[in-house]
């Protein structure tokens, strides 16, 4: 009888924490018994090896949600293995008091529409047993307000895990004023949610430099990658400051711009004087900051910049590279 899954789990991952050198898949594939039971040398084949590269996978991102923290390691020689330190495994004693709890049941409720629904329950449940209050019902309905955060990105998954496991990703990603998407090579840092849509920050491995991506930018699918990370990851990420500064939010003077009548409402609520022009067209002073010209651009043939002149430049350009294509 084949060995049960629970079993296989198991040995996989004493044979993870007892390994002082992280082990590849061809060495867990012989040292494992189930492994060994199921494609052993006189079995090995084209067929049998994708077989047992997805019931590897699928063990190991199911020990991963298990809460074993689970590295990937690249030999100089190029070859990946597995290790799972037992320090970087062992936890303190949790003692949490009521507002403690209270915070990790509201967290737990705002992922129940996402797709860590499963995850944020098993937590609760792990948590329950380490002492966890019986009182604190994270989905009893505590007041009017109830908190979603909705996900509604393919890309947000896989993102999530390569956070978790700090492993580099590559995707298509295509910029507002682009017509096309770009290849990036990403070294994830933080997710975020900010006024209804979904940002990543991390390294951009092509510039250099820390960026911020909006996930309903990204196209196709997001790929990990092997190896670490070559830049080091900030104690904080100020995402939702970034990305204020790339939208032109946080400004040091102002513009002034043409927009259509009835329409541009978002630069509407930005503006801080409006003027009628007449002839179907008003004169707005907004605040002008990095990004604007980007934002600018998505109003199209609604919006003419008058002043200062660079900005003008700047969206003029942007929307000649799109006509261009």
């Amino acid at each position: 009888m084949a060995i049960a899954k629970a079993e296989r789990l198991m040995n996989l991952a004493l044979c993870l924490l007892g390994t002082r050198r992280p082990l590849s898949k061809r060495e867990l594939r012989e040292s494992i018994e189930a492994y060994v039971e199921a494609f052993g040398p006189e079995q090995s084949t084209a067929g049998s090896d994708d077989a047992f590269n997805r019931m590897f996978e699928r063990d190991k991102d199911d020990l991963r949600e298990l809460g074993l923290v689970i590295e990937t390691v690249e030999s100089l020689d190029g070859e990946v293995g597995y290790l799972a330190r037992r320090d970087s495994n062992r936890l303190p004693p949790i003692t949490l008091d009521a507002e403690e709890a209270a915070a990790l049941g509201l967290a737990a409720k705002v992922w129940q529409q996402a797709r860590l629904a499963g995850a944020a329950s098993g937590a609760l449940q792990k948590l329950r047993a380490a002492g966890l209050p019986e009182e604190v019902d994270p989905y009893e309905a505590h007041g009017a307000l109830e908190p979603r955060l909705p996900v509604h990105e393919a890309a947000f998954e896989p993102l999530m895990l390569a956070l978790r496991d700090r492993r580099p990703v590559v995707f298509d990603y295509r910029k507002a004023s682009a017509a096309r998407p770009e290849t990036r090579h990403v070294e994830p840092w933080a997710l975020e949610c900010w006024r209804g849509h979904w940002y990543l920050a991390g390294f951009d491995r092509d510039r250099g430099a820390e960026r911020v991506f909006r996930l309903s930018r990204i196209t196709g699918r997001v790929r990990s990658r092997g190896g670490r990370f070559t830049a080091p990851v900030p104690d904080v990420v100020t995402v939702r400051e970034t990305v204020a500064s790339w939208a032109g939010e946080i400004a040091d003077r102002s513009a002034r711009i043409r927009l259509r009548s009835g329409a541009g409402y978002p630069l509407r609520a930005k503006a801080t004087a409006v003027r009628e022009l007449g002839d179907g067209w008003d004169e707005l002073e907004i605040p002008y900051g990095h990004g604007l010209d980007a934002w600018l651009v998505e109003f199209g043939p609604d919006v003419v910049v008058l002043e200062p002149a660079e900005l003008r430049a700047d969206v003029v350009d942007r929307l000649r590279a799109v006509a261009k294509g």
